[in-house]
């Protein structure tokens, strides 16, 4: 019976850290997905209001510079971020509608850093439509 004395402490500190490192890494993975998520969302609208009220032939570039900005202000690298518009029934015409989305592939925390693993398990996506004034 003496042989075992403290050995509980090595088989729980073996087993807690054994188990805690992948839970912290499940919770990290879904707060990192959560956060493009919220982005996504943030750059589509954005992107959207600043499309409708261009009313100029680099519409395009400003909304896309728009959703950067908000894809850029949580941390993400904007250069994973794919941008499609499409309008009715013609591109800034008043009272045409203008849709926007934003898609966005979210890498693994850790694995998605090593050379030569292109692990994106998640794509976020998310569609904004606005409505071009009227009356300017």
């Amino acid at each position: 019976m003496r042989a075992e004395e403290g050995s509980a402490v090595v088989e729980f500190v073996f087993l807690g850290v054994l188990l805690l490192v992948p839970l912290v890494y499940i919770i990290v993975a879904v707060a990192q997905v959560q956060g493009a998520a919220y982005a996504v969302v943030g750059a589509a609208d954005h992107a959207a209001k600043v499309y409708a009220a261009a009313g100029s032939a680099n519409a395009e570039a400003k909304a896309r510079a728009a959703a950067e900005l908000a894809v850029t202000d949580f941390g993400l690298d904007p250069s994973g971020m794919d941008l499609d518009v499409a309008c009715s029934p013609a591109c800034l015409t008043p009272g045409s509608t203008v849709t926007v989305t934003v898609a966005f592939d979210v890498p693994l925390p850790v694995l998605g850093s090593i050379p030569g693993m292109e692990l994106t398990p998640v794509r976020v996506d998310s569609t904004s439509m606005q409505t071009v004034e009227r009356f300017g």
